[in-house]
C-alpha cells in the first residue's frame, strides 16, 4: 500500500457522494432507492475514496470494505450511536445509523460484488 493521490478516483468519489446526498434528500420518499440502492452505492463511495489516496490491492480493499460495512451494521444492533452520545438527527447519528438489518449487509455484498466485477472487466480491457 502506497500513498498517491488520484484525481480520477477523487472526482468519482465526489460524484458518488452527491448521488448519496440526492438519495438521502431528494429521493428520500422512494423506499427502494433510499433503503437499498444507497447501501449498494455506499461501498462504492468508500472504495473510490480510499483509491483517491492509496494504491492498494483491489480485492483486499473490497473485502476490507465489506468487513468494515458489516462491523458498522453490527454496531447498529448495539445502538452504538446512542451509546457514543450522538443525538438522533445529528450527522454522526445518521452516518453510523441506528437500525440493524441483514438486508443492508446483503446490499453491501451486492455493491462489493459489482465493484469486483467492474474491476475484473477493467483489467481484461487493459490486457487487450
Amino acid at each position: 500500500m502506497r500513498i498517491k493521490f488520484s484525481l480520477k478516483y477523487f472526482l468519482i468519489t465526489i460524484l458518488i457522494f452527491f448521488a448519496e446526498v440526492l438519495i438521502a434528500t431528494v429521493l428520500k420518499d422512494n423506499f427502494f432507492i433510499r433503503a437499498y440502492l444507497g447501501d449498494v452505492i455506499v461501498v462504492m463511495l468508500l472504495y473510490t475514496f480510499v483509491k483517491s489516496f492509496l494504491i492498494v490491492n483491489d480485492t483486499k480493499l473490497i473485502l476490507g470494505i465489506f468487513v468494515f460495512s458489516c462491523l458498522v451494521e453490527f454496531a447498529q444492533f448495539f445502538n452504538i450511536a446512542e451509546k457514543l452520545g450522538f443525538q438522533p438527527g445529528s450527522l454522526m447519528y445518521i452516518v453510523i445509523g441506528n437500525s440493524f438489518s441483514w438486508i443492508d449487509i446483503l446490499c453491501y455484498g451486492i455493491g462489493c460484488l459489482i465493484l469486483y466485477l467492474l474491476i475484473i472487466k477493467s483489467n481484461q480491457k487493459k490486457n487487450f
